[in-house]
This record gives C-alpha cells, structure tokens and sequence, in this order.
C-alpha cells in the first residue's frame, strides 16, 4: 500500500460570533454583512433561519437577501434569551447552493437590569438569652438574575437597622447572622426586628431589604419568690380532699415553660402528711390541700414553713440567691362529726337452724366529738329477709327466726345487713354500719342416690356395670366425697355385686355383676354416706333390671329391662306412655259404659302393648311379661316394685306397692283402684300399670294410635292436675292442661 500524504482542505465561509447588548434601543440595528466567496454572475440570495428569526421568538432578526446584511428589529433581554444560534445559506438565482451552511451566533451582552431579590420577606431565627458573642442565629440570601460572571450579580448584605444596642452582625458576602455583643436577656427584651439590605456591584448597585426577626430563648435565669412571707387559712375538721388556700409566687422566666413552673414542698409543721400542696398549671400558684381528715378534738391549728423552686434547676449564668420560703398558719374549725363504726364490716357466724333470739353480735359505733355531749341509737336500715332484731341503745343483734341455707337472700353463704347508728346533734349526723353474718353448714342432710334405677347385662364383665352417682344437699366440707356400700344388714348381696369408686371421683361408684344371674328386676338395698362431721348416713334402694347379654355385652331385651326398672326409657317412648295415659284417663267413663273389660269374650289382658318397644309391631306380643299380671302374688314375693327414677327422694325407702285385691284375675278392679290412687297423688306422676297399657277398642287387638292431640277431645277432662307433676311434665300441662 502507497501512504497518501494529508489532502489540504479548502476553508468554507466562516462567520465569527457577533456581540449585541440588551436593552438596545437603536432598532433596527445592523449586526453583520455575511458574504459569499463564490460570486455568481447573476449575484447571490443570502437567507438565514433559527430562533428569532422563523422559530420562537419570531421576528427578532432579518437579512437583505442581496445584501446580507443581518438586522436586529426588537429588544433583546439576557435573562431570556442569553445566545441566539442561526444558520446562514447562499443560494444562486436559480436556488441552487453555493457553500454548505455555515452557523452565525449572536451573543447577548448583560446590562445591570435586575435588582437583587431575597427568597422571603421575612425571616426567623431563634437564640438563647445570654448567649455569647459570635453566636450565629441564621443566614438570609438574596438573588440576582443578571449575568453571574459580573458585578451585576454580585451581591453585598448590610444591617440596616436594629436598634441602639447593635446586638447583631451580618456576614457582608454570605448573609450570616450573628450576636455581637453579650448582655441578651430575655426578660428585658425578648425579640429583635433587624432590616437587612442586599446590593448589586458588589455593594454598589441596585439594593432590596427584608426583615430579619430573632427570637430570644428563655433559659431559667430567675428563681420563683413568694409575694409575702406569712398565709394564713381556715379549714373544717374532718374535711378530707378539700383545698385550703393559695400561696402566690412570682417568677419572670417565661410563663408556662419548665424555667416558670413552680414545685412546693411543706418542710415543717406537718409531720403527719395531714397536708399536700400542688402547684396551679395556670397561675403558678401553690394550693394547700387537706391529704387526711383533720380532728379539732385532737389539733386545732397548724404552722407550715412552704419552699418553692422550678421544676427546672436554675442555670449556670443566675445569680446565687437564698431559697425562698413563706409561712402558712392554718386553723381548724370545729364541726360535729357523724358516728363511726370501727369495725366495719362486722363479721360474725351463726349455726345453720339457729332458733329465734339467738345473740348474733353487738354492733355499736363511738363518737368523735368527745367535747360534746351526745348519746347514739341504732336502728336496722336493711334487713331483706326480716331475719333480725336490734336493740336500740344496746346495738344488741339477735335473731329473729330460724335462719335457713340455702336462701335466696344469702351472698356466698353471708347475709348481709345494714345497721345505722344516730347522733342527737342538731341536726343530726349518721353512720352506716355493715354486718356480715356467715351461715356456718349443718351437717343435716344424708346423700341421696342418683339414679335409683338402671339395666345391667347379666354377665360379670363388660356391660355388666353401673355408674352410680349421689348429690347431698349439704355445703362443702359435708358433702362429697361419698362412699356407696351393700347395705350391712344383706351381707348375701357381696356374693353377686360389688361396688367400687369411680376412677376416683368423689361422687361416683361403680356397681358390677360379679357372678352371671338371671333375668329379671332386682332391689340393691346401698348405704350412702357423707364425709360431714359428723357423718350422715341413709340406706336406699336401687332398683335393677338385669337383661340377657348379647356377644357384645349390650342387653338383648332391653325392652323387659326398661319396663321393669323404669329405666333407659327414650324420650320418644316416654312420650308414647305419657299419651297412653292420657288417653286412658280420657277414655275411663266411655269404657266403663260400654263394659268393655267385662263383656269381651277375649281376655284383655292379652292385649296389653308395651310402647317402649321400638322394633316390633303388633304381632309382638312378648315384650311384657303377662303373667305378672294374671299370678301377681308372684311377683311381689320375688322383688319390691321398682322406684322411679322422677318420683321424690323426701323418704330413705319408697312407699310400699298397693295391695292387690284377692282375686288377680279380676284386672278391672285392679286397674280402677291405680287410676283412683293416681288421681289422688299430686306430688308424683303414677308409676303403675297405668303407664305402660291401655284399651285400644273391640275392633282391634290394638287400634291404631292416632295423634295425641286428636285424641283429647272430651271436655269433661281436667288435666290440670299435670302441672304439679314436676318439670319433666311441664311442657305436657302447657299442651293438654
């Protein structure tokens, strides 16, 4: 390859930069001729374009096409427009170009047109008072939009004005702030207004101002004094709370900060704290206040030495100076004083059942006004159950009927009373006396088995047990824990059953088959017994069903069990035997009078349904054992009749079985003589055959069971008598009574 040496570039027209300055007036105003080297014959059109002349701002420049003169045709401002950039073209006649482009640059020239401005009207500033010299406070600027590269923008700062003492300074180049002198103090003058000035030409030129406030900061330079040496104050005896007087300061550090506020202390004179004093946020003052109630009878008057001092220590620059210190001489007027009871409440205890004028207690009151002569009575201001009688000179308490537990009107095993007790002052002045009276417990009450009934399977193992439960009507400790035994008097009973605590609960056992036993109703004559001091003990009877077992331990025929035992009856067989005897009752008067029960050619007692069983229909005739009734003298001399389980457990032993009548097989008189016993019996429902069966018609061995509602159509009926069975039957009396 053959090095070519550099080419020399032939130079194209060049325009240099053209300087104008603003503001000039002389319009318009030639700028420059631009000419082409490449002259044609024809001549040359010459045109220029850029800002101010066809983009914004229009109009500003213009050139004579054959001329090239370049014209300025309006004012120029430098803070708008510092520079303008334009391209300048050469064309011949027929608009062809001679020379590329070339660039023409106007430059502005900056005037002092601009006076300096601060960037607010005002400014703040804060300083401590007393603050040393040279302390700066804060800085104010000012701007000027002239050309900063000149003195048109350099700016000077200057005081103006601040007062005689000249306390401040201002830094002339950076506008910073400062103390000159020492000797601020608040208190004497607490804000400053300076005039500041901000110049051009370095000081020289056009000036502005702006305020400068300077606020002085309180520092606690002045301690609190007292506006007297002596107070004096009145206040009544026992007065507790209440506010006695003032006591009043002075303090010129700012009101409402800490360097103000005053804290008083009682130095002397009250060695009890009988007093407190506190200071009032709003006007500074101390408040003399009553903290226990006074007693004229045991000090009529008081001398108090009070300081004062500010929350805040004083600071270093105040001057030493003695605490200040007042006296408050306080007198204790005499008032008469209400009865107190020193022991209140009064807690005393009476046994359960105590008889009527049993002495409770004497609950008297004393009064403080020993300088008078004044004489108390009492009187019972609440006694809800009317238990007590008061003696009124004595304040002897004594009963007034037995007192019973539990009542309605015990709080937590306390009956509480009220007792008032009465000066003879003019007027006269009360006190109220509380009495707490504990009922202690009585062991009275035996424990009462829960529940008197059940099924068991009658094979020792699983399903061959019963949980057994008690409640006493006792209160702790004469209560639970229970113990359950066989009864001592049967001691044969420990060869087939035996009972044992309930995983340890205190009122639960456990009864278990020990030996596999027939089927049939059994009655466990049990011992319960308390653990009350002393103990209570009763026997009762538990009525027991044993049923065949299944392989799974559960009853096969649990159907003899539950009639039987009145026990694990659901609650949908409870109300099919509820309505049965409702339906017997209803239908008494019309079978007698169609002689049912003595014309039928069938024995009736063949027709007998159980209700309770759930899985047969009428073809299932063996869920009750007809032969109780046709040989009953069999029946009795092999169990007692079940107890049932919502009969009342007022009696240790149930009542003994209604006799049956000589001739068994007439089931007639039989059945009239339960209906006549159950009529009769308010307390209980009947527990007899009348709850198991029923005449269903002649038409059917057991005639369909229509709604128990649909049935009770005689209104010769009164079922009122349903509501006095108990609450198991309430929502039944609601129905039907």
């Amino acid at each position: 390859h053959q090095h070519e040496g550099p080419r020399r570039v032939k130079r194209a027209w060049v325009i240099p930069p053209i300087s104008v300055s603003e503001n000039h007036k002389r319009i318009p105003h030639l700028l420059v001729q631009i000419k082409s080297d490449k002259q044609q014959p024809g001549g040359v059109i010459y045109s220029i374009k850029g800002p101010g002349v066809d983009e914004e701002p229009l109009g500003i420049f213009s050139i004579d096409k054959f001329s090239g003169k370049v014209f300025l045709n309006a004012m120029l401002d430098r803070e708008e427009n510092d520079r303008f950039r334009l391209k300048a073209f050469a064309l011949d006649l027929g608009g062809v170009t001679l020379e590329d482009p070339t660039d023409l640059e106007i430059i502005v020239v900056d005037q002092n047109d601009n006076r300096p401005l601060f960037r607010q009207d005002v400014f703040t500033g804060h300083v401590v008072e007393g603050a040393e010299p040279g302390t700066c406070v804060m800085t104010v600027d000012a701007t000027d939009a002239d050309d900063p590269d000149t003195d048109n923008a350099a700016v000077r700062y200057s005081l103006l004005e601040q007062g005689s003492a000249a306390m401040f300074s201002i830094n002339a180049t950076t506008g910073e702030i400062c103390t000159a002198r020492p000797g601020l103090d608040r208190e004497t003058v607490g804000v400053y207004n300076l005039t500041v000035q901000a110049a051009d030409m370095s000081g020289d030129g056009l000036t502005t101002t702006a305020t400068a406030v300077i606020y002085l900061e309180d520092i606690n330079d002045n301690p609190p004094e007292f506006t007297k040496e002596e107070f004096s104050m009145e206040v009544e005896e026992e007065a507790a709370g209440v506010d006695v007087g003032k006591v009043f300061v002075h303090d010129k550090d700012l009101a409402g900060s800490p360097n103000w506020l005053a804290k008083f202390t009682i130095l002397e004179g009250d060695p009890e704290g009988a007093f407190t004093i506190r200071t009032d946020p709003y006007t500074n003052d101390g408040v003399l206040s009553v903290a226990k109630p006074l007693d004229h009878e045991v000090r009529d008057r008081f001398e108090l030495t009070v300081s004062v001092r500010n929350e805040q220590p004083l600071d270093s620059v105040a001057a030493a100076s003695p605490r200040a210190l007042a006296t408050v001489r306080v007198r204790v007027r005499d008032v008469n004083e209400p009865p107190v009871f020193r022991d209140n409440p009064r807690r005393v205890s009476v046994l359960e059942g105590s008889p009527p004028g049993t002495s409770v207690t004497t609950f008297t009151a004393s009064d403080p006004d020993s300088r008078q002569l004044q004489t108390l009575t009492y009187s019972l201001l609440y006694d809800p159950a009317d238990w007590l009688q008061l003696d009124p000179h004595s304040g002897t308490v004594r009963t007034k009927r037995e007192l019973l537990h539990p009542s309605a009107f015990l709080q937590g095993g306390r009956y509480i009373a009220l007792v008032l007790a009465r000066d003879d002052a003019e007027p006269p002045l009360s006190a109220t006396g509380t009495l707490s009276i504990e009922i202690l417990e009585v062991n009275d009450h035996a424990p009462v088995l829960q529940p008197t009934a059940g099924v068991v399977c009658g094979r020792p193992g699983r399903g061959g047990n019963l949980l057994l439960g008690a409640t006493d009507s006792d209160r702790p400790p004469h209560g639970a824990p229970f113990h359950f035994h066989l009864s001592p008097q049967h001691p044969q009973l420990a060869h087939n059953w035996s009972i044992t605590r309930f995983n340890g609960e205190v009122t639960h056992a456990v009864l278990a088959v020990l030996v596999e036993l027939p089927a049939g109703p059994y009655s466990l004559p049990l011992l319960l017994r308390d653990s009350g001091t002393p103990p209570q003990e009763q026997q009762q009877l538990l009525n027991i069903s044993v049923c065949h077992c299944g392989r799974d331990g559960t009853c096969e025929d649990g159907v003899l069990a539950a009639a039987t035992a009145g026990a694990g009856i659901t609650l949908g067989a409870l109300m099919i035997i509820l309505g049965s005897t409702i339906l017997l009752l209803g239908r008494r008067r019309r079978a007698l009078r169609k002689g049912l029960l003595q014309s039928s050619r069938d024995d009736m007692r063949d027709n007998i349904l159980n209700y309770d069983e759930q899985g047969g229909g009428e073809e299932d005739q063996d869920a009750y054992d007809i032969n109780q009734l046709r040989h009953p003298e069999l029946f009795l001399s092999r169990v007692k009749p079940p107890v049932r389980r919502d009969a009342p457990l007022s009696s240790a032993t149930p009542l003994a079985p209604r006799k049956l009548r000589s001739s068994p097989s007439d089931i007639k008189d039989f059945i009239d003589e339960g209906l006549e016993v159950a009529d009769s019996d308010p307390s209980v429902p009947p527990y007899d055959t009348a709850l198991i069966y029923d005449y269903e018609g002649s038409g059917s061995v057991a005639s369909a069971l229509s709604s128990i509602i649909s049935s009770l159509t005689d209104e010769d009926q009164d079922y009122d008598y349903l509501s006095e069975w108990g609450p198991r039957f309430r929502r039944l009396a609601d129905l039907y009574g």
